[in-house]
């Protein structure tokens, strides 16, 4: 479904990701892991078209995305929940859903849409009426990923999604995730709780310095022995 070829991205002249190529089949969560300032986000971002590359090619089902502005890549089906949220916080919680189909070209079934992250979520709807910056953390990270999935994408990038949350927030959000997944959603999953992505993905990339050094199933990642002692903590 996604592929990126040789990818490279600079910020003004720190070169950023260097040859990143990695795919993402349909049905797949896969996973990228690495250190603080490895590319992960990065990556992301440049998928997105928030970041250009400067060489390389991104590919959505064959069709080249590495030129196109933001919108028109939300609009062939790429939605992002972002680092740190990023929601709408004067706005409610069904503002925020409501932005989410905004870049919709086809509306009908918003109703059903809608629904749909209220059942993955419950307790959005319990504050449906509520503004986004007075929720919790968790309940942000939760309206940031429900709203992403309101644009109906092809592929969902989750970035960071347990960042700053509880354990006990931490497994609920995962087992979402799962959900969503087993719902036919696509996802490729930035994570630095690199223990849980490997568990509930199906493979994984390892990124260091914006260069992927290894990759494998996640069930192999789990045992290889330098990323046990360098990204699970496991000696």
């Amino acid at each position: 479904m996604l592929e990126l070829k040789d990818v490279h991205t600079y910020y003004g002249n720190i070169h950023a990701l260097k040859g990143v190529s990695l795919t993402v089949n349909q049905g797949e969560i896969v996973t990228l892991i690495g250190s603080n300032g490895a590319g992960k986000s990065t990556t992301l971002r440049t998928i997105q078209g928030i970041n250009r590359p400067r060489s390389g090619t991104i590919l959505l089902e064959g069709v080249a995305l590495e030129k196109l502005p933001p919108h028109e890549i939300a609009g062939r089906g790429v939605a992002q929940s972002p680092e740190g949220r990023l929601i709408f916080p004067r706005m409610t919680v069904l503002e925020n859903l409501e932005m989410g189909a905004y870049a919709r070209k086809n509306k009908t079934g918003f109703d059903d849409d809608l629904a749909r992250v209220f059942s993955l979520f419950p307790r959005l709807k319990e504050r449906i009426t509520q503004k986004g910056g007075t929720l919790s953390g968790g309940e942000q990270q939760m309206l940031a990923m429900g709203r992403a999935l309101m644009a109906r994408p092809r592929i969902l990038l989750l970035d960071e999604p347990s960042m700053g949350l509880s354990p006990l927030l931490v497994e609920l959000i995962f087992e979402i995730i799962q959900n969503i997944n087993k719902e036919g959603m696509t996802i490729l999953l930035v994570e630095q709780n690199a223990l849980m992505a490997l568990s509930i993905a199906n493979r994984g990339y390892v990124l260091q310095t914006g260069e992927i050094i290894l990759s494998d199933a996640a069930a192999k990642l789990k045992e290889n022995e330098m990323v046990r002692k360098s990204y699970l903590g496991i000696e």
